[in-house]
């Protein structure tokens, strides 16, 4: 971004292996640039209604948030560079979207939790990858292995 401002990295957490792997990269290229990374978990409501006419306790949507994002910056916790982190309503695509505008780089896994296996791109790194404002580096679970190595 500006000349003086460090090289930020925003990740998008949603604990997965994928994003995990995300994590850990970005740290380490953080580290390389003398910047920092900002990791960021979205949530949002869902999008279907009870037909019994229960009521939905939506904290709890935000709080398993909160709880995804505290594992992983416990995870990271000692890193060498700044690794600071957000809890954000909303569309997790549309989220690192908006939070591309102040960032040089947005790393996010391939697939999150959700969605189906043998997709190469989950809605949320596609959204990514076609509407951010800085480049997009998405990580993919490596293969599977057969036999020895």
């Amino acid at each position: 971004m500006a000349a003086d401002a460090p090289f930020t990295i925003v990740v998008g957490v949603d604990g997965s292996t994928q994003s995990r792997a995300a994590m850990d990269w970005a740290v380490e290229e953080a580290a390389l640039r003398h910047g920092n990374v900002l990791a960021l978990t979205a949530w949002h409501y869902p999008y279907v209604s009870d037909a019994l006419g229960q009521s939905w306790d939506y904290e709890i949507f935000r709080s398993d948030a909160q709880v995804i994002l505290d594992e992983e910056l416990d995870r990271v916790r000692g890193a060498t560079v700044p690794v600071d982190g957000r809890v954000v309503q909303g569309n997790p695509g549309a989220v690192l979207v908006e939070a591309s505008r102040g960032a040089d780089l947005v790393a996010v896994g391939s697939r999150g939790h959700g969605g189906f296996a043998g997709l190469l791109l989950g809605s949320v790194s596609s959204q990514t990858v076609h509407h951010a404002h800085c480049p997009v580096l998405v990580f993919r679970e490596p293969p599977a292995r057969e036999g020895p190595a």
